[in-house]
């Protein structure tokens, strides 16, 4: 009799949480559609009309495929996309398989070390380019000394700095992604097949890595989409035959005012990130962006995989695996005793030294502003000359250079508070509440990271121009806070993951209704990650330039605006005191973030 009564009491209360699931969904989801898909749809739309907008054409397009020069950026941009996709997955995968198989301690060490570029600025990073590829560089002066070359050697302004500069840039981003995914592997199954006598290269291949595939696909994905979208190293660091299609883009909306072909180029730019990303969610599902497993998306992964991993790729993953253990018998008296093959394989040994050159490669460039700051020459040159506070000086005297921090703080902190306020209650709504449809809501909360930035920003500042938002900071803000609402939804749901749901219920069971258990229970045991969540959103908008490139309108610049300003004009010391800076705070934003996650672990675990 009780079950009678019960059952259809629980049948009662699982509309009412989908219900109550959506109603958390709906502020992020109605966010996005006024402030992105409508302004993007806008734009796209004039793409459709003459140049004077009074009648419907087809002359954009006709342009834009007829002429070969359009043909050609095109063609650069993916080049540059695809070799770029190539090379960082290439260098993100050992990296992302050591943390993901680390033990804590190790892991977190490494996690900072990748996140720090990751959130240091794309400008900074840049900058540290110039001066490492230009003829008097660092490593024009390893050349000669190493008696490689006689002279300096032309690598700035190629496609090979483009190229190396994109690499820098995005490998931090393709290396979260993938540990994201990779954290999610059963060790078990690795360790299974090793107690059945499987050698480890051949476990790692046969089981590991195609475990791991839809992490590389999601890592190669964003990349490859971001890459598309990129226009800050290609103009800093590339020459004139290295134009890419967003550097085309801007350069019809600001100098020849040529709204209608912008938008014909942007529906391209579009077109190819929707067919990119249409495929990927068809073999592995958009919840692997957030770190899920494939097939959680609602659609089920294994057929697909099993396809996808035909029998030729079988073998060949064979292949691999028998030459891994060949190599790993060659190399293991390297490794010394028995005993110490045990504690630590000879392959893991390689594995670490192969991931701290990369470490090397990501982190030191940063890094190198830092004495070049300090220089008492009014260039930036390798190594600094002298020493000087010279420039911290013309930094802080200047009202401009202070108006902009000031103006990066305010908006950031504006930014974090409203993509906290809308997007950690949708996280709640997908993971508490709703079942169908979830990777769809996902995937449209997560569409700010796939659809281009440049795209974004000028579709809302051909919105905000109608609505004299230009150079506010409401509209700074809101357009932050379409680029921050991903990382607050993924960092919440990650939290959420380990989050013990017998609190709710045992406060339930003492009489606490929903919302007292939700602002006395739930949230403090999860303060460290949603602090985490609003630092992360809080550096998304101190670093943000494309945006703020266009809605500012030439007034009342961010930090990261003004940086660029002046790097246009002349890269000088100033801008590695500004560098620096953003260094600093960028840093210790991190460690406070670790810090807290640590401390979460240690409470609750």
């Amino acid at each position: 009799m009780t079950d009678i009564v019960a059952a259809p009491a629980v049948a009662l209360r699982r509309p009412r949480l989908r219900l109550a699931a959506w109603m958390l969904i709906l502020p992020a989801a109605a966010f996005l559609l006024v402030l992105m898909v409508y302004p993007v749809g806008a734009l796209l739309a004039l793409s459709g009309m003459s140049r004077d907008g009074l009648h419907l054409s087809l002359e954009n397009y006709v342009r834009l495929f007829a002429t070969p020069v359009y043909l050609r950026v095109l063609g650069i941009t993916f080049k540059c996309a695809l070799w770029t996709t190539i090379l960082s997955v290439l260098l993100s995968y050992p990296v992302a398989y050591l943390i993901a198989t680390s033990a804590d301690r190790t892991k977190a060490r490494l996690t900072f070390w990748v996140l720090l570029p990751f959130w240091t600025s794309f400008l900074v990073r840049a900058f540290a380019w110039i001066v490492l590829l230009g003829r008097n560089g660092v490593i024009n002066q390893l050349l000669q000394a190493l008696g490689i070359t006689d002279a300096p050697a032309t690598l700035l302004y190629t496609f090979s700095a483009v190229m190396v500069g994109m690499m820098h840039a995005l490998m931090p981003l393709c290396i979260v992604t993938m540990t994201s995914v990779m954290e999610n592997i059963d060790g078990n199954l690795a360790r299974a097949a090793l107690t059945l006598g499987a050698r480890p290269g051949s476990t790692f291949w046969r089981i590991y890595f195609p475990l791991s595939m839809p992490g590389v696909a999601a890592g190669g994905l964003l990349v490859f989409i971001t890459s598309l979208g990129f226009f800050i190293t290609p103009a800093l660091l590339g020459g004139p035959r290295d134009i890419m299609l967003t550097q085309v883009i801007i350069q019809q909306v600001q100098e020849l005012l040529n709204w209608p072909f912008a938008g014909a180029l942007s529906m391209l730019l579009l077109v190819s990130v929707f067919v990119i990303f249409a495929v990927y969610d068809r073999v592995f599902g958009v919840s692997t962006l957030a770190g899920a497993p494939a097939g959680t998306g609602g659609r089920e992964a294994g057929p697909r995989r099993g396809r996808l991993l035909s029998r030729a790729g079988e073998a060949v993953l064979a292949v691999l695996g028998r030459v891994t253990d060949a190599a790993g018998s060659l190399l293991a008296p390297l490794a010394g005793t028995a005993a110490n093959r045990r504690r630590r394989p000879v392959g893991r040994w390689l594995l670490a030294a192969c991931v701290v050159l990369i470490l090397v490669f990501l982190g030191l460039p940063a890094f190198l502003m830092l004495p070049m700051s300090f220089t008492s020459v009014g260039v930036l040159d390798w190594p600094p000359k002298g020493f000087s506070l010279e420039w911290y000086r013309t930094f802080w005297g200047s009202t401009t250079w202070l108006a902009a921090t000031t103006r990066s703080f305010e908006v950031g902190f504006l930014t974090a508070g409203l993509a906290m306020l809308i997007g950690t209650p949708a996280a709640f709504g997908i993971m508490r509440g709703l079942r169908r449809g979830s990777g769809i809501v996902l995937g449209f909360l997560l569409s700010p990271l796939i659809v281009p930035r440049i795209v974004i920003s000028i579709a809302l500042f051909y919105l905000y121009a109608r609505l004299e938002l230009v150079g506010t900071t409401l509209g700074l803000v809101l357009g932050h806070t379409i680029l921050a609402i991903p990382y607050v939804v993924v960092t919440v749901m990650a939290v959420l993951k380990t989050y013990d749901q017998r609190y709710d219920h045992a406060a339930w069971s003492l009489g606490a209704n929903r919302l007292k258990c939700l602002w006395h229970v739930t949230l403090p045991l999860l303060r460290a990650g949603l602090i985490a969540a609003f630092l992360f959103a809080f550096i998304t908008s101190f670093d943000e330039l494309t945006i703020a490139l266009f809605v500012t309108g030439g007034l009342s610049a961010t930090l990261p605006k003004q940086m660029w300003d002046s790097a246009v004009l002349q890269v000088n010391p100033t801008l590695a005191a500004a560098s620096t800076l953003l260094l600093v705070i960028i840093t210790c934003a991190i460690l406070l973030a670790s810090w807290l996650g640590r401390r979460d672990r240690a409470l609750h675990g």
